[in-house]
């Protein structure tokens, strides 16, 4: 009997490996992506997510999320969606399915509050030299707190650095103070609060605010005009009292020198 041809032919083998290598039937090969990795979204956003897969013709696909969802465009190995309204951190992740094996890659969405208000107060505004004020820097809403650094200046020279701890996922605020003693060339520049949130950790930026430039009014100090008056009546007093001991010490000495020559009469 004659050898039945394969339906290859003289290719047979080569041609059923290259099939072999790139349509594997168990599908255990491929990956699944997600761009960007690392979501940073302030509340209420709306962000562009592609799901894609090295799979050649994956049977299913797509993204799960319980966010809004919008699928904007598809292809054979790929999907872009819009993601919006984004009000809490959360997870989504897209999945593919290749020859029956499902695989799914996962994105964290963090929703950050970037200082949008930083407040300087000088207390007191009006010091005198040598006196003591406090530089005070105020942000009312931040998150994440412990992304956050508070510098104060003064001028050009960075006064202090403060960092925070981390605490909850809530919104919180955040305040720097720096106490200080007045001196003639502190009038001379302005104080300023800079914020700085850094956000790369999470997939996003660092955000920079300033606050509005303050100046200190600093003067000489003046006597104070009821102690001029204690110490002008008090020299009064005392030089009264230094005349009448001296007029009493004049007196009682013309006194005994009369006395002493009416008894030099009587013994002559």
């Amino acid at each position: 009997m004659p050898l039945e041809m394969s339906p290859f032919g003289c290719w047979g083998l080569p041609t059923a490996l290259l099939v072999l290598f790139c349509c594997p039937g168990s599908g255990e090969g491929f990956e699944v992506h997600m761009y960007p990795e690392q979501l940073v979204v302030e509340p209420g956003g709306s962000k562009l997510i592609n799901c894609s897969t090295s799979c050649a013709q994956p049977q299913t696909g797509g993204l799960e999320t319980a966010l809004t969802k919008t699928l904007l465009e598809s292809g054979a190995q790929w999907k872009q969606y819009l993601i919006s309204n984004i009000s809490r951190d959360t997870v989504i992740h897209c999945y593919f399915t290749c020859f029956g094996n499902q695989k799914l890659k996962s994105l964290n969405i963090s929703v950050v509050y970037p200082p949008q208000q930083v407040l300087l107060k000088l207390q007191p505004a009006w010091v005198a030299v040598g006196r003591s004020f406090i530089v005070e820097c105020h942000v009312p809403a931040v998150k994440p707190l412990e992304s956050l650094t508070l510098t104060l200046l003064h001028g050009q020279e960075a006064l202090c650095n403060k960092t925070f701890a981390r605490g909850d996922d809530s919104v919180r605020e955040a305040t720097a103070t720096h106490s200080s003693t007045a001196h003639r060339e502190d009038g001379h520049h302005n104080f300023s609060c800079h914020a700085r949130l850094d956000l790369r950790s999470l997939g996003g930026g660092i955000v920079h605010r300033v606050s509005e430039p303050q100046m200190l009014e600093v003067y000489e100090p003046r006597p104070d005009n009821q102690m001029v008056v204690i110490i002008s009546v008090a020299s009064v007093l005392l030089l009264l009292f230094v005349t009448s001991v001296l007029l009493c010490f004049v007196l009682g000495q013309h006194w005994r020198q009369r006395r002493m020559g009416a008894y030099g009469v009587q013994d002559a």
